[in-house]
């Protein structure tokens, strides 16, 4: 994995570092218009508002907040920092914590009692990549 520099939370990235960096370490997301952006999947309405929910959670706690679009099927995730005028590390971290979160799949773990959802399309509610 590529080793970025330490950079303060505010120093706004360059368009291509923050290109090597979404592929690095955020694949599913990308850049777009100044933002870094991520469009996740779902089954449905009621999936949609637990995605909108979880991420309002996680960026309330890290009092970082994206803008969403939010559609029956989809939530698209747009993250810059507005008092920076650009893509930040705060960006990059939350967007990191909203990935581990919301595409979290219970099963992996060898000691884990969670089974996870169902391989079943009733109780599906994300399309995982």
């Amino acid at each position: 994995m590529t080793q970025w520099r330490k950079r303060s939370p505010e120093e706004v990235w360059s368009e291509q570092d923050i290109r090597e960096r979404l592929q690095a370490e955020l694949p599913a997301w990308y850049f777009e218009d100044g933002w870094i952006r991520r469009k996740y999947k779902t089954s449905g309405w009621k999936a949609t508002l637990m995605v909108v929910n979880t991420v309002g959670h996680l960026a309330e706690a890290a009092w970082h907040h994206p803008d969403l679009a939010v559609s029956y099927a989809f939530v698209i995730v747009k993250l810059v920092n507005h008092a920076a005028k650009g893509v930040t590390e705060k960006d990059f971290a939350l967007a990191r914590k909203i990935e581990d979160v919301i595409m979290w799949q219970p099963g992996g773990e060898a000691d884990s009692a969670l089974e996870g959802t169902p391989d079943d399309p009733r109780f599906k509610y994300l399309k995982y990549d």
